[in-house]
């Protein structure tokens, strides 16, 4: 999977369990599910082409922008010392997940706000390096996502290789980035 869909597939999944939870819980009316999404950057940084493939995504899933999930965007315009008040903004809304596209400091300030609210993070170089989940089985408290690590994995997945292939003496490799 290509990181760009990479991205798209857990941002969709995101906010489809924060809808398909908030929906299927109660018995009664729907109930609008907030999808918060804290960027480290700015507004004119942030990719249009994935929240066009989610909100799509979103729509094939059944479900309705507006009418099932909403979504709260905040912006620390490249200014780290916004990040805190923005994630405390975002728990005070009371969103049902916080969605962090490739930040470890706004993840950072997500876990200082909030204990209880699930964080889903998106191509953090190592999070268990950052310290912000426990390891990569068990993730632990109320923080999970997804990490590009393909560089740092490379030499244990040639040592697998071997172990599988201990005859092979060239290996190749395709790329799709």
């Amino acid at each position: 999977m290509t990181g760009v869909r990479r991205r798209e597939f857990i941002i969709l999944s995101c906010g489809a369990a924060a809808a398909a939870w908030t929906t299927g819980v109660h018995a009664g009316p729907r109930t609008v599910s907030v999808v918060g999404v804290l960027y480290a950057g700015s507004s004119e940084g942030s990719s249009a082409d994935s929240w066009s493939a989610f909100r799509h995504g979103v729509r094939d899933a059944g479900f309705v922008e507006g009418r099932d999930l909403t979504f709260d965007f905040r912006f620390a315009e490249n200014n780290p010392d916004l990040l805190p008040q923005l994630a405390a903004d975002l728990v005070r809304r009371r969103v049902a997940v916080i969605v962090i596209p490739g930040s470890a400091a706004a993840v950072r300030a997500a876990m200082a706000a909030t204990k209880t609210i699930p964080i889903v993070f998106m191509n953090a170089s190592d999070p268990v390096q950052a310290g912000l989940v426990s390891s990569f089985p068990r993730p632990g408290g109320n923080v999970t996502g997804i990490t590009d690590m393909g560089g740092e994995l490379a030499a244990k997945r040639l040592g697998l290789l071997h172990q599988l292939v201990p005859e092979a003496t060239r290996i190749g490799a395709l790329i799709d980035r």
